[in-house]
């Protein structure tokens, strides 16, 4: 306790120990505190001195002068800790407990001199370490299940989104009661499995909904070695009883006829290995076969045989409620409507022809697909999903872009003297990018309208309950795409066909390619038994 004795002793410690003035200031301080404290500053070691040094009370051992510095307050769980002085090599720590306000201290952190350390002692430091280790797990632990909270929500409200664009789908798979008219287009090359246990009841289905009238199947197949060209006659066969008008080609000739015939024209390039000989593109052969069987539609406009809409159906199981949801896609307004296509669910098939709203490739093969934001949205939602390009198993067009007074759309591949660049580009594409409908009136991708490539996989995509997708599915789904958006870029393919395209187009007069967002870096030609890439 600080008395009359402890005053003449902290006097005569000031007189002969303060040297200089940061000596002064700091017996000053002391001085003070121990006089207002009086009453309740504890001195745990008591100091004597000893000639002009300063010692612990009950040692005999000289120490170097004293230094005595402030070191302020702190708060601890039994009071006010402090002040602190430091006694040279011993420091000696003094402890005082006390009620005090906060105004009744220095808030100033402690002023370190030359040669003096803070105390080390586990009962300072200890209380503040713990408080600030729990506070960061704990704050950790907010922030971990704060974000669980908003996954699961989030998953939660998407697959409702997707629960009621599912209903909604139902209502607009109710054909009208005076239904459009369709004109099919179908290509087909070895599909007698698919043909015989879905595609020909469905065309069959589609003619009876429809009405007969209102339909015309046109069909092309091309050199197939297995049932299909039997299959296809049953199907004239079941067409010809409702009365339905159509054209069914049946071609002899293989590919590996296709592949020795003469090179004339377009559609060939010279082999990469040795230069000399020449081969058969893939995409301008389909580009062939895809107009051949859209010119009964123009001959049948040029004699006043309209059609509203062309429905390109791919080698894919689909139900007639399929069909009908698809043309009303976006209230019956785009250039172009397009199912998603599955081979190996969740997986989809197309990825050669479909591009986001931006033009890019998919940002991941599975749900949610896109990169572009526009894109990605609209399938949050379950909704029209606006696309630069898609094909996807089934695509509804306007029969105006076909037979229009120039003579409408074709299909196309890129320029040989381009693809010998060892560039390539879907047909299925490039037609999007020639139609100036779609810069108007938009392509569009249908979710809720979805096939599939065997019975197995239409299944999978259509499984019962509110939802195709489980909330597990939802919640994976986007964060595989949110990784695959962060970290990969399509910048570097899309700068390499850029180069390509611009050489090309310096190499030559007049060039230019509008459906750049189209090609990619590959080469495929025809093989015997279908197709290669080089």
């Amino acid at each position: 306790m600080c008395n009359a004795g402890s005053h003449t002793v902290l006097q005569r410690i000031f007189e002969r120990t303060a040297a200089n003035q940061a000596d002064k200031v700091g017996c000053i301080k002391f001085i003070y505190i121990c006089l207002v404290w009086k009453d309740k500053v504890q001195v745990n070691n008591t100091l004597r001195l000893t000639g002009r040094r300063l010692v612990p009370g009950g040692e005999r051992k000289l120490y170097r002068p004293a230094r005595i510095a402030f070191s302020g307050f702190r708060w601890g769980r039994g009071g006010i800790q402090g002040p602190t002085v430091r006694v040279g090599a011993s420091q000696a720590v003094h402890h005082f407990d006390a009620d005090k306000s906060s105004n009744d201290h220095d808030p100033s952190p402690p002023h370190e001199t030359d040669g003096m350390k803070e105390p080390t002692s586990p009962s300072h430091r200890t209380p503040r370490f713990i408080r600030r280790h729990l506070l960061s797990r704990s704050t950790l632990r907010k922030l971990v299940a704060l974000f669980l909270i908003w996954t699961i929500v989030e998953a939660q409200l998407i697959y409702y989104r997707i629960a009621r664009a599912e209903h909604e789908y139902e209502a607009h798979a109710v054909l009208a009661k005076n239904p459009p008219r369709i004109y099919i287009a179908s290509l087909h090359w070895n599909n007698e499995r698919i043909l015989r246990s879905n595609w020909n009841k469905q065309v069959v289905d589609l003619a009876r909904a429809f009405g007969p009238d209102n339909v015309f199947v046109s069909v092309y197949e091309s050199g197939s070695w297995d049932g299909s060209k039997g299959a296809l006659r049953q199907l004239d066969h079941e067409l010809g009883k409702l009365g339905v008008a159509r054209q069914i080609t049946l071609e002899k000739a293989t590919h590996a006829d296709e592949m020795a015939a003469t090179p004339t024209g377009s559609g060939w390039v010279n082999n990469p290995d040795d230069g000399t000989k020449k081969l058969l593109r893939r995409i301008p052969f389909l580009s062939k076969l895809r107009n051949i069987s859209l010119q009964p539609l123009r001959d049948l406009a040029e004699n006043g045989t309209v059609f509203d809409h062309v429905l390109f159906l791919g080698d894919v199981v689909f139900t007639v409620s399929d069909v009908v949801a698809l043309l009303n896609t976006n209230g019956g307004h785009y250039a172009a409507a397009c199912s998603l296509d599955f081979s190996k669910p969740p997986r989809y098939y197309d990825t050669f022809a479909l591009r986001d709203s931006a033009g890019h490739e998919h940002a991941s093969q599975t749900w949610p697909y896109f990169r572009s934001s526009k894109s990605r949205n609209a399938m949050l939602y379950g909704a029209p999903v606006p696309v630069s390009s898609c094909w996807n198993g089934i695509v509804a067009m306007p029969t105006s872009a076909f037979t229009g007074t120039s003579g409408g759309l074709k299909f196309r591949g890129i320029d040989d003297t381009l693809a010998e660049a060892h560039l390539e580009g879907s047909e299925c594409c490039l037609v999007h990018a020639d139609n100036p409908a779609s810069r108007t009136r938009g392509v569009f991708l249908n979710p809720t309208v979805r096939v599939g490539y065997s019975p197995e996989a239409y299944l999978k995509v259509h499984p019962e309950g509110n939802s195709w997708l489980s909330t597990i599915g939802i919640y994976t789904g986007l964060w595989k795409n949110r990784f695959a958006r962060w970290f990969s870029t399509p910048w570097f393919k899309e700068r390499q066909v850029r180069g390509r395209v611009r050489q090309w187009e310096q190499e030559g007069e007049n060039r230019e390619e509008p459906g750049e967002f189209c090609l990619i870096n590959e080469m495929q030609v025809i093989v015997h038994n279908g197709w290669k890439h080089l």
